[in-house]
């Protein structure tokens, strides 16, 4: 079956989906992006990835093109048509075409991308059984990584020299020696005292929407929990590390830099709180069809 794309209002062939030359997401990064997990046909944490697109547009002073609810229309169709069980749904919306010039064009519409990728579960789930190495490099990025724009470059060359390494991805570390995020993760740590602690949400890193569910559930399963910022060293002498995302979920790192962190096997709080997690996805999913029917 191919898979089927959504391009400024047309369902199309993946294969033969395209955009203008002289869109601005592509001549200058102008556009923000969202990615859902899909898990079981579920869509995961749906209103808090439409609540950052908006931030993300506002920040931008890109103009809301379509409403949520048409959105989500388009989301279900597109799922539909690629009877995407597992995998990720991709939304990205630039300022739309106008003559390459640097200021913002005075009338532009803006251009909608959505598209539906496969995963495989199992593997993921495998992953994350096994748990993670990471390799930390300097945050290089600009001062508003907050902002969920198509700017990646140096996260993808970050990931690149991981991999090249053996590693599985990359952790950055801002010029006071503290970790900031991973190249498409939010970063955290069960230190040394056992308590959990992931990165204040500024300007530094981006608000994962996974972190913020996993930081709820971290309170109801009543871990101590603070949002602070931690050194590498302070990961090092770590009981756990971990990572959140909306393709990794809740996904063990078990070493940095070649060291382990712990005894190098995936903690219980990491494996507690994915667990959970996905439990409570498929529990709110069932929840909202039971008020359908009803």
């Amino acid at each position: 079956m191919p898979r089927i794309a959504y391009v400024d209002g047309q369902f199309v062939r993946h294969s033969e989906a395209s955009i203008h030359v002289e869109d601005r997401g592509l001549q200058f990064g102008d556009a923000v992006y969202e990615v859902w997990a899909v898990r079981g046909g579920i869509l995961f944490d749906s209103e808090g990835h439409l609540a950052r697109l908006a931030r993300s547009l506002a920040a931008l002073q890109i103009k809301t093109p379509i409403g949520n609810a048409s959105l989500m229309v388009i989301v279900r169709e597109l799922m539909t048509r690629n009877k995407l069980k597992d995998g990720l749904v991709y939304l990205q919306i630039s300022r739309g075409v106008a003559r390459r010039d640097h200021p913002f064009p005075a009338h532009s519409r803006p251009s909608i991308i959505l598209t539906a990728r496969a995963m495989n579960m199992v593997q993921a789930d495998a992953r994350a059984a096994k748990g993670i190495q990471v390799q930390t490099c300097p945050d290089n990025r600009w001062g508003r990584v907050d902002i969920k724009t198509v700017n990646l470059l140096p996260n993808v060359l970050a990931k690149q020299a991981a991999l090249e390494a053996g590693f599985a991805d990359a952790w950055f570390v801002d010029s006071e020696g503290m970790v900031t995020e991973g190249t498409a993760q939010n970063a955290w740590i069960v230190d040394s005292k056992g308590q959990l602690r992931t990165r204040p949400a500024t300007h530094a890193i981006l608000r994962g929407i996974t972190r913020d569910a996993i930081i709820k559930t971290a309170q109801e399963l009543g871990f101590t929990f603070e949002e602070k910022a931690f050194s590498r060293y302070e990961a090092l002498s770590a009981q756990e590390a971990f990572i959140t995302s909306a393709t990794s979920f809740v996904t063990p790192v078990i070493g940095l830099d070649g060291y382990k962190i712990g005894d190098g096997t995936p903690g219980s709080i990491a494996r507690k709180l994915r667990e959970t997690y996905l439990s409570q996805q498929t529990s709110v999913k069932k929840a909202l069809d039971s008020t359908l029917l009803d």
